[in-house]
């Protein structure tokens, strides 16, 4: 064994321990705070020469059932997500809970109290407790990655689905950890196969509800068996008994850092393991202190199972917010709150209110996240905006494009795959209501693979009529460029067996008309929008297909790179902001008199589709020898 001290992510942590615990199948669905894990999978199986498979698959649910295929044949296999992505996945995880595994089985559902980059801020320890799936709540990297080990020895010999549960904060957090390295090319698991076991694994429903009693038996003895484990623990034994706290995960750091800002000693139960509770080990807590505050989050998981509450405060009763992250501040207050109930002294908070006012008479502008200089997206909603208006309905989508919302051309958002839904919805209702406004959904091209196809046969099928813009900018461009069906390699790099035509996925879902198109060709994409919207409301219409194909220009910055087309404001510009309100390019700027707007030559990719952005024709391409003709009040057509 070699013995190293490295700067670890908390992803990474997680990534390495998966390859070193023999992790045969690794399957994901990329989504933040989650990404990074898979990602750290395939850089650590060729650091440790380590056969293991690496799969970004279409979505969770898909990723969920390949990998528990691997576990039910025998090896050890994992999956990770974020908990949004987790509801997706849910339908597996409730039948895997009641089959069980034959080989270690990891769930990782990255949560994000907050929430800082997801729809919702859900707990997924509340979809596993329901699913009656046993959860592992690391506090920092160096736990979640030894917590990869004794979730999968759980695994094996419980026969379930073990859940590991990080959050935003840990999944970020970088931590100097000492970790014995096993050699490279180490033993792999032995080699095994799938052996059939009709009554488990394509169990009828009298034999789930067999199922089911083993699942409640086995969850008794897991709960009897945390009582002991040393991933739970009590900080402080013999403090106060006037008032302790228990808590798990970052949340737990979060509690013992604010009692060394207070310097107050009170017992803390940390919980690594908040399902199935450890009943007994809480109970014993809660006779040794007269009261008792649960620090979790998002949600009440622990709290929830605690039988008599009588002597507790937390999110149920109100004492510890219900909704948001637990920051330290947050937590500073609820439990000076507590202590000064119970009788003990504390300090004031920490916090430097000279400071805080110095900080919030800064003149420093508001900035809400944009779209990148020279991304497609804008281009394409500009273009939708401007060709059907602002009484069209625009369904939007979850990616990077959800940011259309700056532009005025995305009024929905719910889940992935929705838009297209949203719009069959918006086009029965208004059918029905007599109501002719255009309907124009957009999704990007990893959500319509992820979950854009159903939805989109049952518009086809029953006769909507809306135009569906397919924003494809060849990667999974908001979590960091993960490959796609639709691209040519695979997430290790590899290259893929075949390449996925969204053209042909699209007409194959029973579309007509189905046009791909550049949006930085700025009238023909125009033109092709309303040819679609033609054919939508024509007799013989229905869903009317565009692809925006333009690559993302961080991902592949080439095609600009090889055309550039940089741009100066002429001296006519009044100021009028047009432009910087209706198509938003962090690369335009008012300038510091606010009497004209300016370009930002440091964030400026010289892809000049904003000339098309200002009607009055001061934005105008950049040529040298013109340079004269430029400034002057003639307009160059493009």
């Amino acid at each position: 064994m070699e013995r190293n001290v490295d700067l670890v992510l908390g992803n990474e942590a997680i990534g390495l321990a998966l390859v070193e615990q023999e992790s045969r199948i690794v399957t994901g669905y990329p989504g933040t705070p989650s990404s990074e894990i898979l990602a750290s999978v395939n850089k650590y199986k060729v650091w440790l020469d380590r056969q293991v498979y690496t799969e970004w698959s279409t979505n969770e649910k898909v990723a969920f059932e390949v990998a528990l295929a691997a576990a039910w044949t025998g090896v050890r296999a994992a999956v990770s997500m974020k908990q949004v992505g987790l509801n997706v996945a849910a339908d597996p995880l409730f039948s895997a809970a009641y089959t069980g595994v034959k080989g270690g089985f990891l769930l990782i559902s990255a949560d994000d109290p907050g929430p800082y980059s997801s729809q919702t801020e859900q707990d997924s320890r509340l979809i596993a407790l329901a699913a009656k799936v046993p959860v592992l709540d690391p506090s920092t990297p160096l736990e979640a990655y030894q917590m990869v080990a004794e979730g999968f020895l759980l695994s094996e010999k419980y026969g379930l689905p073990i859940m590991l549960r990080p959050t935003t904060r840990l999944c970020h957090a970088l931590q100097s950890m000492a970790l014995e390295r096993k050699m490279k090319g180490a033993s792999q698991t032995q080699r095994v196969r799938f052996k059939k076991d009709p009554a488990r694994w394509s169990a009828t429903p009298k034999y789930r509800h067999l199922l089911h009693k083993e699942l409640n038996a086995k969850l008794i003895e897991l709960a009897l068996e945390f009582t002991t484990s040393s991933m739970n623990s009590v900080l402080h034994p013999d403090s106060s008994d006037k008032v302790g706290i228990i808590a798990s995960g970052v949340a737990a750091l979060t509690a013992v850092q604010a009692l060394d800002q207070m310097d107050v000693n009170v017992p803390v139960l940390k919980l690594g393991t908040p399902f199935p509770l450890p009943a007994g080990l809480v109970r014993e807590f809660l006779d040794r202190v007269e009261m008792a505050v649960v620090i979790e989050e998002p949600d009440a998981c622990i709290e929830l199972q605690i039988s008599d509450r009588n002597k507790v405060k937390g999110k149920l009763d109100g004492t510890v917010p219900s909704a948001g992250e637990l920051t330290p501040e947050i937590v500073f207050s609820v439990l000076s709150r507590v202590f000064t109930q119970a009788g003990l002294s504390v300090p004031e908070s920490p916090e430097d209110e000279e400071l805080t006012a110095f900080v919030k008479a800064l003149p420093l502008p508001a900035r809400k996240p944009r779209l990148c200089p020279g991304c497609g997206h804008r281009s394409a909603f500009f273009a939708m905006k401007r060709t059907f208006g602002p009484q069209a309905i625009y369904p939007g989508d979850i990616g990077c494009y959800t940011l259309g919302t700056n532009l005025r051309a995305v009024d929905t958002l719910v889940d992935m795959g929705a838009s297209i839904s949203m719009a069959h919805g918006f086009f029965q209702t208004n059918r029905v209501l007599g109501n002719k406004q255009p309907v124009i959904a957009t999704i990007g091209d990893s959500t319509f693979l992820h979950s854009g196809i159903p939805p989109l046969i049952n518009a086809v099928h029953t006769g909507a009529r809306f135009v569906l813009v397919i924003l494809d900018n060849h990667t999974t461009a908001m979590t960091g460029f993960q490959p796609t069906a639709a691209n040519d390699m695979l997430a290790d790099g590899s290259d893929a067996a075949h390449r996925v035509s969204l053209v042909e996925l699209a007409r194959a879902c029973g579309a007509k008309f189905v046009v791909e198109t550049d949006p930085y060709e700025n009238k023909t994409f125009s033109e092709v929008l309303k040819k679609a919207y033609e054919h939508s409301q024509s007799d013989e219409g229905g869903v009317a297909v565009v692809i925006a194909n333009r690559p993302c220009v961080l991902y592949d910055p080439e095609p600009l790179r090889e055309n550039p087309l940089p741009v100066i404001i002429t001296e006519e510009c009044d100021g009028c902001r047009y432009c910087l309100e209706a198509f938003e390019c962090p690369a335009l700027v008012l300038s510091s008199d606010r009497s004209r707007v300016d370009v930002n030559h440091a964030v400026c990719v010289d892809c000049g589709q904003c000339i098309d952005a200002c009607y009055k024709g001061f934005i105008v391409p950049e040529l040298s020898d013109l340079r004269t003709d430029i400034m002057s009040k003639e307009k160059i057509e493009v």
